[in-house]
């Protein structure tokens, strides 16, 4: 960046800084597709920290924000992406809070050097690159932070989907509802494995009649999770089999000779009754 660019530049947001906030505002709300004026003083103080940032970055002569100097602003930049991820914001009203602040400076610079066509050609050109990769920045930030928001909630909805219960003394039931895949099996390994540490049981009930199809994949993690429980000391009933299921696991060749199974979960109840030496007695 020249000498002049960056002194023009600096003087707009130094000598104008009230002006350029008021039109940044302005145009702000304009573009922004989504109004809420419970977020306005918020918006207003996080424009105001952007320009007092700005000349300090400006001052390096470089408008690489890559090098040290654009951290601070960088840094802002993330932060406010994060909130307005985390409100459900768009990316466009996130991006446009950097994009609405063009109009208002390049007025500065049209009105300042607009006796000088080349140079405010030059200038503009450089500013609005500038501001269009901290712009783009801004959606990355985004991104990143909704795509973390939404790993998060997957992970939650992968433990709601698979709860442990205690049925008995010494007997806990895990009823499996939809697809077996490997990130979901490993949450079920955990949550099951955490509750044999806590409660010390010796049978655990895997009920599946609510997993539409079992094929040779879903086979597999069921006896990854039978074996994982069985090295913490419990063993393991599998209840739902159903007809068709049968037939798909001879089909498929898995062996479960070694583990016990059941068609319904009292079924399997009633053995794990059994096993750890426990009756039921009706009044």
């Amino acid at each position: 960046m020249s000498t002049e660019t960056k002194s023009h530049l600096t003087t707009a947001v130094v000598t104008n800084q009230a002006a350029l906030l008021e039109g940044w505002l302005s145009t702000l709300a304009s573009l922004q597709t989504r109004r809420d004026k419970g977020s306005e003083a918020e918006i207003r103080q996080q424009a105001s920290l952007f320009l007092n940032l700005l000349p300090k970055a400006l001052a390096s002569g470089d408008l690489d924000i890559n090098k040290p100097a654009w951290d601070e602003i960088k840094q802002l930049l993330s932060e406010i992406s994060k909130s307005r991820a985390s409100q459900g914001i768009s990316p466009i009203d996130t991006a446009l809070f950097i994009f609405s602040l063009k109009e208002p400076l390049f007025s500065y610079l049209q009105t300042s050097i607009s006796n000088d066509p080349l140079a405010l050609v030059h200038e503009t050109t450089a500013a609005s690159i500038l501001f269009d990769k901290l712009g783009l920045y801004t959606v990355e930030a985004y991104q990143k932070t909704r795509e973390s928001i939404i790993q998060r909630q997957q992970q939650e909805l992968l433990e709601l989907s698979t709860p442990v219960v205690q049925l008995w003394e010494n007997i806990l039931a895990l009823p499996l509802i939809g697809t077996l895949d490997s990130a979901r099996t490993q949450v079920v390994m955990e949550s099951l494995l955490q509750k044999i540490v806590e409660t010390g049981a010796l049978i655990a009930i895997i009920d599946i009649t609510g997993v539409p199809t079992v094929d040779t994949l879903v086979a597999q993690h069921l006896l990854k999770a039978i074996a994982a429980a069985r090295l913490m000391g419990a063993d393991c009933i599998i209840s739902g089999i159903r007809p068709q299921i049968a037939q798909t696991i001879v089909h498929l060749g898995v062996n479960l000779e070694d583990v016990i199974t059941k068609a319904t979960l009292a079924d399997a109840f009633n053995i794990a009754l059994k096993r750890t030496g426990a009756t039921l007695s009706s009044k």
